[in-house]
């Protein structure tokens, strides 16, 4: 193996007053982080283009070199979750979501309040399928905790918005009212694709908002899981560069489904169900899974791969929460397990190290942002002391690079 590539999905931040005004890669506890960063070279970088907010597949799309038209977030999530897509099937990503009516259409919270167990929204899945008739055939199928993915069978169009507004063109826009998926063309099929859609998002609250499962919710003083939030309409298979000499370790049904359309070998695992409240336990859960299983992938394909790919997830979560010290602690925890791996695997046997991110969430936004993120090449070079953050990357010998320019800029598409 040459090189790994580590993402650690979210980890840029701005300065918290919870942490005396610094972010919480700055005062997390990394020695081995710093270990790898006192012998590499730091940098920051714009994941798709200065000023622009990314999603986190717009973000690893640019990163292996991609156009950001050459795939769609529905389509990448439904090849991660094993659904069998045809040239026309269009795919959306969704999120089972609160409103307090669909009449009065005010967001309650775009995530059910992350409190849907895995067997609720398993529960509410199959309302969905088996009570909204429509005149074709389509899958909802859940996916982690309040994800889904939506596939229409048949001849579609994908030039639809979503009626999720949050993320829109590079932009960040916290929606307080729900809306209806518009055509973005003028052709008859984009219309007829958005009222279907339409039809069924009025159909599934039907069905959601009546369910049992959401009347004890509420009951419990819980938020029903009422409303769906879609996004990242697609009906073209994605065409990105291959990278057979890859494996990957990941786990969210975006990043298996990107890996495996970027022909990478990929070892996808099932995370651990939310079966109680506390989705702070399930998520340090998952993330000592993820550590785990990407050690165990990093030293089974030592010898038979070129370069890996490895992809934690749960540090995005505590910045969308506006939660710092937990995301201090999620990183103190990946230093201890993956980075303490990483500084006795990589010198030894001569493997180049790059970690970043996707893209920043800044805990006081609780949202993406369009700021850079840091860049560290563990290349066995000379000694310097160095804490690696946000505001030492600024300075580092990289130096300013678009995500697109990453894997060149450190050798890893020779």
């Amino acid at each position: 193996m040459k090189g790994i590539l580590v993402i650690i999905d979210g980890m840029g931040d701005l300065p918290c007053k919870q942490l005396g005004d610094k972010t919480p890669l700055e005062v997390a506890e990394t020695p081995n982080l710093d270990f790898l960063a006192t012998r590499g070279e730091m940098g920051y970088m714009y994941p798709v283009r200065p000023g622009f907010v990314p999603e986190s597949d717009e973000a690893i799309v640019s990163i292996f070199g991609n156009e950001l038209i050459s795939s769609t977030r529905g389509q990448l999530e439904a090849r991660g979750t094993n659904l069998n897509l045809t040239r026309g099937d269009l795919a959306l990503r969704v999120n089972f979501a609160t409103i307090d009516s669909l009449e009065k259409g005010n967001v309650i919270d775009r995530r059910a309040g992350r409190t849907l167990t895995t067997a609720e929204a398993e529960i509410l899945a199959r309302a969905i399928n088996n009570n909204i008739k429509l005149p074709f055939e389509f899958v909802f199928q859940p996916t982690v905790r309040h994800r889904a993915v939506l596939v229409f069978r048949g001849g579609f169009s994908d030039n639809i918005s979503g009626n999720d507004l949050t993320y829109s063109q590079g932009k960040t826009t916290f929606a307080n009212k729900i809306t209806f998926c518009k055509p973005l063309d003028d052709e008859e099929n984009s219309q007829y694709t958005a009222n279907v859609v339409n039809e069924f998002l009025e159909k599934a609250y039907e069905v959601l908002n009546n369910h049992p499962i959401n009347k004890e919710r509420k009951r419990r003083g819980l938020m029903p899981a009422n409303y769906l939030f879609v996004r990242g309409a697609g009906i073209e298979p994605p065409k990105l560069k291959l990278y057979n000499k890859w494996v990957s370790a990941s786990y969210m049904p975006l990043e298996v489904g990107f890996s495996r359309v970027s022909g990478m070998k990929t070892f996808p695992f099932e995370q651990p169900k939310l079966k109680k409240l506390d989705v702070y336990a399930n998520l340090y859960e998952s993330l000592a899974k993820a550590c785990k299983f990407s050690i165990k992938i990093l030293k089974k394909n030592r010898k038979n791969a070129s370069y890996a790919y490895v992809h934690i997830k749960e540090t995005d979560t505590a910045g969308h929460d506006n939660k710092p010290i937990e995301k201090k602690m999620m990183l103190e925890y990946i230093d201890k397990t993956l980075f303490n791996f990483l500084r006795k695997f990589a010198p030894p046997n001569k493997i180049k190290v790059v970690i970043t991110a996707d893209h920043s969430t800044p805990c006081k936004l609780k949202t993406h942002s369009s700021d850079p993120v840091p860049v560290l090449f563990y290349n066995d070079s000379l000694l310097k002391e160095k804490k690696f953050c946000e505001k030492e990357a600024r300075k580092g010998t990289l130096g300013r690079i678009m995500g697109n320019e990453l894997l060149e800029k450190v050798g890893f598409v020779k």
